[in-house]
C-alpha cells in the first residue's frame, strides 16, 4: 500500500518562499509521474505540477509558472515543491499524489496524500 504524507505548510506573507516536502512510501514510481495539486477554500482542486519520477520532465500549471518548482530525491523516494514569490492566491491545501493518470482531459492519481495547508497574507 502506497503512502504519501506532506509537510512544510504554514503561515508565510506575500512574497516569502516555502518548500512543501512528500515522502512517499510503499511503492516505487520508477516509469511514472508524481505531481502536487491544490485545493483553495471555495474551489475545485486544481493540478499544479508534475514530474516524471525517472526522467524528470516536468510540467506546471500556467499559473505557477516561473515561480514553483518542482523535484525530487529518487534515493529519498521524496517529492517537493519549492515555491517563490508567493501570492495570497497561493493559499490553498496542496496535495502530493500519484502515479498520475489522465483521466477525462484531467490528471489524477492513484494514491493522495492527507495535504498540507499553508496560507499566504497579504
Amino acid at each position: 500500500q502506497v503512502q504519501l504524507e506532506e509537510s512544510g505548510g504554514g503561515l508565510v506573507q506575500a512574497g516569502d518562499s516555502l518548500r512543501l516536502s512528500c515522502g512517499a512510501s510503499g511503492g516505487t514510481f520508477t516509469s511514472q509521474f508524481m505531481g502536487w495539486f491544490r485545493q483553495a477554500p471555495g474551489k475545485g482542486r486544481e493540478f499544479v505540477a508534475r514530474i516524471g519520477w525517472s526522467s524528470g520532465r516536468t510540467d506546471y500549471a500556467d499559473s505557477v509558472k516561473g515561480r514553483f518548482t518542482i523535484s525530487r530525491d529518487n534515493a529519498k523516494n521524496t517529492l517537493y515543491l519549492q515555491m517563490i514569490s508567493l501570492k495570497p492566491e497561493d493559499t490553498a491545501v496542496y496535495y502530493c499524489a500519484g502515479p498520475l493518470r489522465r483521466v477525462g482531459g484531467t490528471w489524477n492519481g492513484d494514491y493522495w496524500g492527507q495535504g498540507t495547508q499553508f496560507t499566504v497574507s497579504s
